[in-house]
């Protein structure tokens, strides 16, 4: 009997494997950082061909390390940063161009172009999405449009169109797949009729013969090639990472909250089974499909989480590894009234802004490099309080507590300031590797390695309840001053 899920977790900045066992506890993990390259500002890449050379070498170490061999897996499971867009030669397998990743912010002009054309109301009735170019549509249609012979050879049917899940399951099973939870992040699935929408692909004048088929979340999709771990083993569970964090945190019912705390911050609010609508500029989109239900979810985007300490470490220098920023933090009390906007890719939600820009407020002379690191972490939880104002008033049902996830979520500080600052406790689950665990338990379920939801439910555990702990007054004293801050980051950039 096989004991173990294999959860391929390929992120922004790096790749994973981790091994699960049948109580949903980590047996082995590997990960190895593959390059970020800005060739212009506002541009983000990878070389697709990085990310499966370092998912496909972790999940060989995770396996060779921990001494399991591959009749031990049940399925392998993946979950993958979503939105990133990959376009590679059917035939070869090799991409055509570097993956243009989330976080580009180069047809924020097309988006423009879109909105004052009047399309913005459409494509968000049908996709449930702001219009920006966060998501893959404007992503796709630039490679089209600036790759030479890219468009003759998608109309002639020799290449394909993916998001990252898409693109290593081309590479582990030869299939051309994605799961609903990731085509309903490329502003080209329709929620309501759950398939590619004829109206947005000759709005973004992308062929259909390039769209991967798509499938449900949790079911067999193909069997990795024996070359790649000696024997086959089931790919059985795709979803968006942050769809998969939601399920792996087990919120299956309705108003149940995430947030993680990963390069950015995604918060989901389960919204029962029919798609959501917002009226405070919240995503509707699709959480997983299961025997042929669909759950779906509200979600706010902060684009930068995490990732806003790695700038602290790699761009100004102050902090040598991301770990040591929690000491330089409250090696102050407060942030000496420095607000810091990490508005460097633009702003998400609620602003939906890609021309803002990264600010810091609020500085004197008596301002250290502490305050700066304290203003860091804070910012990370002034957005995320954001995203949970606007769920609130969206969903119009209160909050008991938001299950928190990720790497930065380990920092203690930043989950007491989010707990003070949102007013109803932050909960830190006992395995805070709920990307990864959510795609494991969307594989091992297809597989029968785990019976039902229930049995999942039951598996979940708290490590640590922050419970909140500041007066209502001072909350909304610093709530306003961060709106202020916001203020002065919009619409920085001439357009």
């Amino acid at each position: 009997m096989p004991q173990y899920v294999l959860a391929l977790d390929q992120g922004t900045t790096s790749s994973r494997a981790i091994l699960f066992d049948r109580q949903g506890q980590v047996f082995a993990c590997a990960q190895q950082e593959f390059p970020q390259h800005f060739p212009q500002p506002g541009w983000v890449e990878h070389d697709a061909l990085d990310i499966w050379n370092s998912q496909l070498a972790c999940a060989r170490k995770v396996m060779s390390d921990s001494r399991v061999p591959a009749s031990q897996i049940a399925a392998i499971g993946i979950a993958n940063q979503r939105e990133t867009t990959v376009v590679w030669d059917r035939a070869s397998g090799e991409p055509i161009a570097p993956a243009i990743v989330w976080q580009d912010r180069r047809t924020a002009g097309a988006c423009d172009r879109l909105r004052e054309a009047g399309y913005a109301r459409q494509i968000s009735r049908s996709t449930g999405l702001e219009l920006d170019a966060y998501f893959s549509a404007t992503k796709l249609q630039w490679l089209l449009e600036n790759v030479p012979g890219a468009r003759e050879r998608a109309l002639a049917g020799e290449l394909c169109f993916g998001t990252i899940d898409s693109w290593l399951a081309y590479q582990l099973c030869g299939r051309h797949v994605t799961d609903v939870s990731n085509a309903s992040r490329t502003m080209l699935y329709n929620i309501h009729t759950m398939r590619w929408d004829p109206f947005l692909l000759d709005l973004f004048g992308v062929p259909e013969s390039m769209l991967p088929e798509v499938v449900r979340s949790s079911g067999q999709v193909g069997l990795a090639r024996e070359e790649w771990f000696g024997r086959p083993i089931p790919l059985s569970g795709i979803a968006g990472d942050q769809q998969a964090a939601t399920f792996g945190q087990a919120c299956y019912d309705k108003g149940m909250v995430k947030n993680t705390y990963g390069t950015g911050c995604f918060m989901l609010m389960h919204s029962g089974y029919v798609p959501p609508v917002s009226r405070n500029r919240l995503l509707a989109t699709i959480g997983w499909k299961i025997d042929g239900r669909t759950d779906y979810m509200l979600e706010g985007s902060v684009f930068m989480g995490g990732a806003t300490v790695q700038w602290l470490r790699d761009g100004l220098g102050i902090i040598k590894d991301s770990n040591e920023v929690e000491a330089l933090a409250t090696s102050v009390p407060d942030s000496g009234g420095v607000m810091l906007v990490p508005a460097f890719v633009g702003l998400g939600a609620p602003h939906w802004d890609p021309y803002a820009r990264g600010t810091i407020v609020g500085m004197t002379r008596g301002t250290t490099k502490a305050h700066i690191a304290r203003a860091a972490i804070e910012a990370i939880a002034y957005q995320s309080a954001e995203l949970l104002a606007a769920m609130q008033k969206d969903a119009a049902c209160p909050v008991m507590e938001v299950r928190a996830d990720g790497g930065a979520a380990r920092n203690d500080l930043l989950m007491q300031f989010q707990a003070d600052l949102l007013g109803v406790p932050v909960v830190r689950p006992a395995v805070t590797e709920t990307t990864a665990l959510g795609a494991a338990y969307l594989a091992g379920l297809a597989e029968g390695f785990w019976s039902s939801r229930e049995e999942i439910q039951a598996l979940w555990r708290a490590e640590r309840r922050f419970e909140p702990d500041m007066p209502a007054e001072r909350r909304a004293e610093l709530r306003t001053r961060w709106a202020r801050a916001v203020e002065h980051a919009k619409g920085w950039v001439e357009h």
